[in-house]
């Protein structure tokens, strides 16, 4: 029997559910005080925006790039405050309570907050007096939000430009570690919008540099919370009309006693942000995870694996069963695709040819496949077209229709590149990337597990996924899991067995299994 195992919410997906009394309530009041409250924003911006490019004017580039002092700080500063307040005001945050004190520039140069739910989370900076922020650069070409990220005079991060990362990381360095020559920093370590159900795996850049941070929590008690957006379910106009709709929204902003690191920690940025991440979930009484969003894809980490948390084999078999495709006739047809990859036939297929493969109706259905394994990628492949050998492996492992060595054999025989019986780290990565449903890229530390024990052959990948302590859950707990989930959750790993088993998972490990 396997332990029975704490569900975790899934961080990504958040829906509002209003009775029809809410729903009238909220038409009537968003009728009103929607259009009164977006314009008094709009106009509130519009004051801010020559303020903000006033702050600056006149100063030479060598100028800009030291913190703003005197006369220019004193005199603007204290207006953006109040017009960044009068906007969240504007928008239904009548009250902001304040929970603990905010520690000084000295004691803590960096402000973590968490959890991150949606745009409005902008509110924290009227409270902790306008520190610098990071932000895209792309978000400087913005009307307004351009001029407010010059007069903070944020750290600017291009996430398609490596050298970009390299010099914010730096600048990040430079300005907490200045001795109070730079403001206070706050980032929000998540680095994405979630539901606030989980604390979601910490990115290290507020703790690279080693200095005490203070932790900084958000909460937004009113019910229903029409505050956060994030992936899937309320978009950010959802969340804007609900959130304008109501009489007003609490929120309360809690300070946490700042955060000293250990030598340790100081060492090792990730294991510092690991503990504050703790820290927080457990001031918070939610889980602290490992879960992230990789791309377009929210995935879990298991070492430097990226598992899905919805995987697109398991959204795959949803809606083959919503066309009444038994299990015995989803089997037969990846056997006979697998027979297809196996005959040195173009293992990319188009919409029409898989729906002809799987024996549909209509091509919709195969043209949503085809879309969910090209937006996993998260490369530019058509939306009408898709590699078999992926849809073959990811399905096969999560249904459990073929034994692990044989699922094994498959994927080594189709990924062996130069069929000399041996993987390289590509033919690696390609091959554990077919087996979950997305790509992987952080193969490097798997690759050498596997060729620490001899040469990276198929015996050798076999051994490494049956025993080593962390690869094994791929199957061991990973894709079981998955292939067991509960179809309420999404195909979030809960531990769950559905009581119907649907012919699901019976070939990685033990077949009797603790129902909840």
């Amino acid at each position: 029997m396997l332990k029975r195992k704490m569900h975790i919410p899934h961080p990504f997906v958040h829906e509002v559910n209003l009775s029809a009394a809410r729903r009238i309530q909220g038409i009537i009041l968003g009728i009103v005080l929607f259009p009164v409250r977006i314009t008094l924003t709009t106009l509130f911006f519009l004051l801010m925006w020559p303020i903000a490019r006033l702050r600056l004017a006149g100063l030479s580039e060598a100028e800009r790039a030291e913190p703003v002092r005197g006369w220019r700080w004193w005199l603007f500063h204290h207006i953006m405050v109040f017009l960044s307040r009068a906007v969240f005001f504007s928008v239904g945050f009548l009250w902001i309570k304040v929970k603990g004190r905010q520690a000084g520039l000295k004691e803590a140069p960096v402000l973590v907050v968490a959890p991150h739910s949606s745009f409005l989370d902008m509110l924290v900076l009227c409270t902790t007096g306008l520190p610098v922020v990071v932000s895209r650069s792309e978000n400087c070409k913005l009307p307004v939000i351009g001029a407010l990220l010059e007069f903070n005079q944020s750290v600017l991060v291009s996430r398609k430009d490596p050298e970009s990362r390299k010099k914010c990381v730096s600048q990040i360095s430079e300005r907490v570690t200045s001795d109070g020559h730079w403001p206070q920093m706050l980032m929000f370590p998540e680095g994405t919008t979630t539901n606030g159900r989980a604390l979601i795996k910490f990115k290290p850049g507020a703790f690279l540099a080693g200095v005490p941070v203070q932790p900084v929590l958000l909460h937004y008690p009113s019910e229903p919370d029409t505050v956060r957006w994030t992936w899937k379910g309320l978009t950010w106009l959802g969340a804007l009309w609900h959130t304008t709709s109501q009489i007003y929204t609490s929120v309360t902003v809690e300070f946490l006693p700042v955060y000293t690191p250990s030598q340790k920690e100081k060492q090792n940025p990730d294991l510092y942000a690991e503990n504050v991440q703790k820290l927080m979930a457990k001031a918070l009484r939610v889980p602290a995870t490992d879960y992230v969003m990789e791309g377009r894809f929210p995935v879990k980490k298991l070492g430097n694996l990226s598992l899905p948390l919805e995987p697109p084999a398991q959204e795959t078999l949803k809606l083959l069963r919503e066309h009444s495709l038994t299990n015995a006739h989803v089997e037969a047809v990846m056997n006979h695709m697998i027979d297809t990859c196996h005959s040195g036939q173009s293992t990319m297929v188009t919409a029409d040819h898989l729906t002809a493969l799987l024996g549909l109706k209509d091509k919709k259905t195969a043209v949503k496949i085809c879309s969910l394994y090209s937006k996993s990628a998260n490369i530019d492949l058509q939306d009408d077209t898709v590699d078999l050998r992926q849809i073959c492996l990811s399905v096969s492992a999560v249904s459990g229709f073929r034994s692990l060595e044989s699922l094994i054999n498959t994927a080594f025989t189709w990924y062996d590149t130069d069929q000399d019986g041996l993987l390289s780290a590509d033919d690696l990565s390609g091959l554990m990337g077919a087996l979950v449903g997305v790509p992987q890229y952080g193969i490097a530390d798997m690759y050498t597990a596997l060729t620490t024990r001899g040469r990276p052959t198929e015996a050798s990948l076999q051994d490494l996924l049956l025993t080593h302590p962390v690869y094994r859950k791929v199957f061991t707990e990973y894709l079981n899991s998955v292939g067991l989930a509960d179809g309420n959750h999404n195909g979030v790993p809960n531990g769950k067995a559905n009581g119907n088993n649907n012919g699901i998972y019976n070939g990685y490990e033990a077949t009797s299994r603790k129902s909840d």
